[in-house]
């Protein structure tokens, strides 16, 4: 039988109070997930509270028990920083993250890298350079461990104050152009972030789609009467704009069908996550099991 895509969740709407506020923390997060329709649970850096062996091992027990894999630690780098000590910093974080990813999700997991901040005294070529340099500085512990490397056409860390150096398309593919084909790196999709940047998803996926290793399933939109060069003229503020919204995926910009029939033309068998529920544990729920269906839809079993 073809493998299908499966399906894990990200707890968008506790990005924050894990993270910064440590009001809830990631096990808390475990428990409140057992319920959702999901195979794994997708982690953030900031929700790794320790990098001890200790807190590791009591979080990858707590994610066996509950019966969920570790498809993807997300990850945000900021290797075009214009300060060269903070590139290596970086370089020397994404490294540790890596063996975290591992220790979490074993080989095969997907440990999700950035280009950067769109820091403005960069300029194009320059930030390409930086963001293939501390990419091509990583791979090699990727390979050690056999974790996957996945480049996301994102639009900003939640803590970040300018957006993605490679958020439009055109300088995503210049930067993927600069990184080798290898079985340690890929592309981690993610369509609601070409809407914002202004770009047509299934253009992009049609570019990118042999190296898809994981996927990121969500649905935005504008706040009424806003437009995406209000959402532009927010950089320089710390965190996503609240121009910016989430909603239920499935029900908003993004031709879910038409990315679903394609991933399936192509074989796909990697992970679908999850990023919702901004309005409620029980968007989450809407979402994963609207996933679901498409994947019964276009992944027909054998």
């Amino acid at each position: 039988m073809t493998d299908r895509p499966k399906i894990s969740a990200f707890p968008k709407c506790f990005l924050e109070e894990i993270s910064q506020k440590r009001t809830i923390s990631v096990f808390d997060w475990i428990e409140m997930a057992k319920d959702l329709p999901a195979e794994g649970l997708e982690m953030y850096e900031g929700f790794i509270w320790e990098l001890s062996d200790d807190f590791l091992g009591r979080l990858r027990d707590a994610l066996r028990e509950a019966h969920f894999a570790m498809p993807m630690l997300c990850c945000s780098p900021d290797f075009t920083h214009p300060d060269a000590s903070k590139r290596l910093s970086a370089i020397d974080y994404q490294k540790r993250m890596i063996d975290v990813c591992y220790k979490l999700g074993g080989p095969g997991s997907v440990c999700r890298v950035l280009s950067g901040q769109r820091w403005p005294e960069v300029q194009i070529e320059q930030g390409l350079d930086y963001a293939a340099e501390g990419i091509l500085a990583c791979i090699r512990t990727a390979e050690s461990c056999g974790v996957v490397l996945g480049i996301e056409n994102h639009y900003k860390d939640g803590f970040w104050l300018y957006p993605e150096f490679a958020q439009k398309k055109e300088i995503f593919l210049q930067l993927l152009e600069r990184i080798p084909h290898s079985s340690s790196f890929g592309v981690q999709y993610d369509p609601s972030n070409a809407v914002v940047a202004g770009d047509d998803p299934l253009e992009l996926l049609d570019a990118v789609l042999p190296r898809v290793v994981s996927m990121h399933a969500s649905d935005r939109y504008l706040v009424p009467g806003a437009t995406l060069d209000d959402l532009k003229n927010a950089e320089g503020s710390a965190g996503y704009s609240k121009l910016l919204l989430h909603g239920v995926t499935g029900k908003g910009l993004n031709n879910y069908p038409e990315i679903f029939r394609r991933l399936s033309s192509a074989g796909y068998s990697g992970w679908i996550s999850i990023e919702d529920g901004m309005n409620g544990m029980g968007e989450m729920r809407e979402s994963l099991v609207f996933l679901h269906r498409m994947v019964e839809t276009y992944f027909p079993r054998d």
